[in-house]
């Protein structure tokens, strides 16, 4: 079990936070770690080692950045199975390999799983020939729409990323145009909500 205190040691965390860690958080456990000597792949400079943590929930909303304080105080890639009830889903965020003037990668966007009962079949780890291609395989199940034909890890994070972006421009354009009164002003909303849903076809394939 990894407690919380340790969490706190290793990476700036507001009083705010904490609180979210006590109201959302019941336990963390460092369930796996995917290896050399345990998955029999070579490591890699950018993914020498993945970390598989297990979060109990006391609820099954989780914020964020409390994955992201625990993804700060420990610098190798970490894939999170979140625990609720008798249900589980995974979620992780591409921790890049830069390292920036403290000492830790970069970590973008999260993504996540279904939430999946806990006695369903799970899918076997994804092939590949080293430690770097299985992380990226593993981000890549998380992802909403699967990769086109050649395209990179980078630039298919990079597609989901603008795709979440339009979808959430789509959702305010869509409050604004349900309480817009003036017929003129519908107008316009209208052809850039036509607009904004050609560009989330476009990502989406």
């Amino acid at each position: 079990m990894v407690a919380k205190s340790k969490i706190y040691q290793h990476t700036t965390v507001s009083k705010a936070l904490r609180e979210r860690f006590v109201t959302q958080v019941d336990q963390i456990l460092w369930q796996y770690k995917l290896a050399p000597e345990t998955v029999n792949l070579p490591a890699t400079p950018a993914v020498p080692e993945i970390q598989v943590f297990d979060i109990a929930l006391k609820s099954p909303d989780l914020d964020e950045d409390v994955l992201r304080a625990i993804d700060r105080a420990i610098p190798l890639p970490i894939v999170f199975q979140l625990h609720h009830g008798e249900r589980v889903r995974m979620i992780a965020a591409c921790k890049k390999p830069v390292i920036n003037a403290k000492g830790k990668g970069s970590i973008e966007r999260y993504y996540a799983g279904d939430w999946l009962r806990m006695d369903a079949a799970r899918q076997p780890l994804p092939v590949a020939l080293d430690l770097l291609g299985l992380y990226g395989q593993l981000l890549r199940s998380l992802l909403p729409y699967p990769a086109r034909i050649g395209e990179s890890l980078a630039d298919h994070l990079e597609r989901m990323g603008e795709l979440r972006d339009r979808q959430g421009e789509r959702s305010m354009l869509k409050a604004r145009l349900q309480r817009e009164r003036q017929f003129n002003r519908k107008v316009v909303l209208n052809a850039e909500l036509r607009a904004l849903d050609v560009e989330i076809a476009r990502l989406r394939n």
